[in-house]
């Protein structure tokens, strides 16, 4: 009891001396200034009276939450200083499981489970503080990932404090007392290392660098089964490039000089000189790639004789001479239209390079649908008007008449029509000979003074509107035509073969014939396309309208066509329109006929006129849309286009047609759900699988299973 009293006494007797220091230099300080060391020693004493105490020893602010209770005990052999008095201060808080959180000109005295949650300082390794002060420190972490580090660290942050990890920036973020947390920081900058394994590449000759790490990766998971003592520590990572034919080794040396040996074994030529391989194909065509295979065999070829080693050296095969990877009499590649597969014969390296431009070349191809639209406006007017007469007075000394060059309008063909149907030949009426318009004539030709007049008019309107757009689809690079027309003979010569009779010069007519070339007539697209780099398309392009002109002359002379065509080479973006060419033509003709100086009377000069006026306006344009389909998705989305626009024309027309048969329907296609449902676009029920299976289920065909589908060696 004694020897607590007199450290309370020392206590006080500190604490007196330092408030008359406070007293003697005025009383101006607003905080106390601690004048010698204090020797701290309590028992079992309140801890809200240590804060107190604390408080007027340092000049601190305490703000103490009411949870903070509790007694303590500090034993202290010697002075401590105003910093030394608040250390241990703090640390009796740790002890307690209470902490000191700074907060402005007040520190708060709070439990340490919720510290954290408060307004702690964030600190990085610069920065000195007192030990036992809470912190929050943010470390960044180099070289191993921070995730990994929190289950090794979270054993050694008491349950107060707080380790988490931020994988986006790979950091760690700590909350405790600052001298565990600069403790953590150590022992992270030890685990922080680069990691000391090297890379090693070994290149093979003649072995494969996949199968060569298939067998490896084995052997490594046998060896890891049967003695767990070998995995310890860093496991050797073995990875096959493929395109230089090398093995990139990460381990310890040991372990990659361990493995380095295996794979020089395995790396040795083959005895037999090569192997044959069969390659299946799944879009290029067998037959087109053997030419281009050869080519690039025979530089393979030529190359691996230049980088044969030379006998006697290192790697050389057994007897010197060229080794087996030279040679091209030891390569041979064979097309099966059959299959569509390549037979290979080659030594393995040359095999690899082989696959590796089989495997860019057999690729699937973009298509390309090619819309075509030949839009053509014409319109033709013509006009004529002319008064055609005769008079033959011949007893008085007159004849005269007037006879333009109007055609099957003129006036001698009226009176030779005439004069034909009145002796009954009705066959002067037919539509060749018959004129066009309106004629009116007058006459008398059965008297002495015979005379006739006829007035021809003829007004015509000819418009024509036409529109055509020809689709076709082809793959890249790849030539397409469609013909949409008719056959049309056309008569190229005619001969009579001559025969005589026998007796004298006379000759009869023998066998007569024609030579006949028939034509396509109608609307012809042909074109190559050609995708570029991007979505530009350049396109070949010859493209042809053609049409029979109804007219007198082709029953003699054969028909008339009309013809627009069109060739050239253009560059498209992805579904633009683009015009090809075309036509704008405006043409107006007059053409008058008339009597010197009678034809230019004001009135009456209309009785010697015959005038002919004709107007032809034609637009004509061709344009261009391409579309690349690039896949099956892409070709359905037009394809159903096309089809719905097709089935809901048939349907408009279904609607319009009145048939005398009522059980006739015009054809209608499927919509494409049935189509999908049954299987079939023909109009029939789907075969019953229930009875197939019946009779004989090795029949029915099995679910269709999505197999994974890659390029290699093997049964397609």
């Amino acid at each position: 009891m004694t020897h607590w009293l007199n450290k309370r006494l020392t206590f006080q007797r500190h604490a007196f001396r330092r408030q008359a220091l406070a007293i003697l230099l005025g009383g101006f300080l607003a905080l106390p200034v601690l004048a010698a060391p204090v020797t701290l020693n309590l028992k079992d004493a309140d801890i809200n009276a240590l804060v107190e105490s604390m408080s007027v020893l340092t000049g601190k602010n305490f703000i103490v939450d009411p949870r903070v209770k509790g007694r303590v005990t500090i034993i202290s052999s010697k002075p401590m200083d105003e910093k030394e008095l608040y250390e241990v201060f703090l640390a009796v808080l740790g002890v307690h499981g209470f902490a000191a959180v700074p907060s402005g000109k007040v520190i708060k005295i709070v439990p340490a489970a919720g510290a954290k949650q408060e307004s702690v300082p964030t600190v990085d390794r610069s920065r000195g503080i007192e030990p036992d002060q809470i912190v929050t420190r943010v470390i960044q972490v180099q070289n191993v990932s921070a995730a990994q580090i929190v289950p090794i660290l979270r054993p050694l942050i008491p349950p107060q404090g707080h380790l988490a990890a931020y994988t986006p920036t790979n950091v760690l973020i700590i909350s405790d007392n600052a001298a565990n947390v600069e403790r953590i920081a150590s022992i992270i900058s030890r685990i922080d290392l680069a990691s000391n394994e090297e890379v090693e590449i070994v290149a093979l000759r003649h072995a494969s660098a996949t199968e060569v790490v298939r067998v490896l990766t084995a052997l490594e998971q046998g060896k890891a089964r049967t003695d767990p003592a070998a995995g310890v520590g860093a496991p050797t990572r073995m990875v096959a490039d493929e395109r230089t034919n090398s093995i990139l080794l990460s381990g310890d040396q040991t372990s990659r000089v361990r493995l380095r040996t295996v794979i020089t074994h395995l790396d040795t030529p083959v005895d037999s000189g090569g192997n044959t391989q069969v390659i299946y194909l799944r879009y290029a065509k067998a037959k087109d790639l053997v030419t281009v295979l050869q080519g690039v065999s025979k530089n393979l070829s030529n190359e691996a004789v230049r980088n044969a080693p030379i006998p006697g050296q290192p790697g050389a095969p057994p007897g010197g001479g060229v080794s087996s990877n030279g040679g091209s009499s030891l390569v041979d590649i064979q097309a099966d239209e059959t299959t569509n597969a390549l037979v290979v014969t080659a030594p393995p390296d040359i095999i690899r390079s082989l696959r590796s431009v089989i495997a860019q070349l057999d690729i699937r191809r973009a298509q390309v649908l090619v819309e075509a639209v030949i839009a053509e406006i014409s319109a033709e007017k013509t006009a004529e008007l002319g008064v055609q007469w005769a008079v033959d007075a011949s007893q008085n000394g007159l004849v005269g008449f007037t006879n333009f060059d109007a055609g099957t309008s003129s006036l001698a063909n009226i009176i030779g029509l005439a004069a034909q149907a009145d002796s009954g030949d009705l066959t002067a009426l037919s539509a060749s000979r018959v004129p066009q318009g309106i004629q009116l004539g007058a006459g008398d030709f059965t008297g002495k003074n015979r005379f006739g007049a006829l007035i021809s008019a003829l007004a015509k309107d000819a418009d024509t509107n036409v529109l055509s757009t020809p689709t076709v689809v082809t793959m890249d690079n790849e030539e397409a035509e469609i013909i949409v027309g008719q056959n049309v003979p056309f008569v190229t010569g005619s001969y009579t073969t001559a025969t005589s009779s026998g007796s004298g010069d006379n000759t009869q007519v023998g066998n007569p014939f024609q030579t006949i070339q028939r034509d396509d007539v109608g609307i012809k697209l042909k074109v190559k396309p050609q995708i570029n780099e991007g979505n530009a398309v350049k396109l070949e392009i010859e493209q042809e309208v053609s049409s029979v002109v109804p007219s007198a002359n082709a029953a003699t002379q054969g028909p008339t066509t009309n013809k627009r065509s069109i060739k050239t080479i253009v560059m498209v973006e992805d579904e633009q329109i683009l015009v090809l060419g075309g036509l704008i033509d405006d043409q107006l003709t007059e053409s008058a006929q008339k009597v010197p100086l009678l034809g230019d009377m004001p009135l009456l000069g209309n009785l010697f006129r015959y005038r002919n006026t004709s107007k032809l306006k034609r637009n004509l344009m061709v344009f261009l849309h391409p579309v690349i389909l690039r896949d099956p998705a892409q070709g359905t989305l037009y394809t159903n286009d096309k089809y719905n626009y097709i089935r809901q024309q048939q349907l408009a027309a279904r609607e319009k047609a009145d048939y005398l048969l009522p059980d006739v329907q015009p054809p209608l296609l499927k919509p494409q759900e049935a189509v999908k449902e049954q299987g079939t676009v023909l109009n029939m029920a789907p075969p019953d699988t229930a009875l197939l299976e019946a009779k004989s289920p090795a029949l029915v065909p099995a679910s269709p299973v999505a197999q994974p589908t890659e390029f290699g060696f093997g049964n397609k």
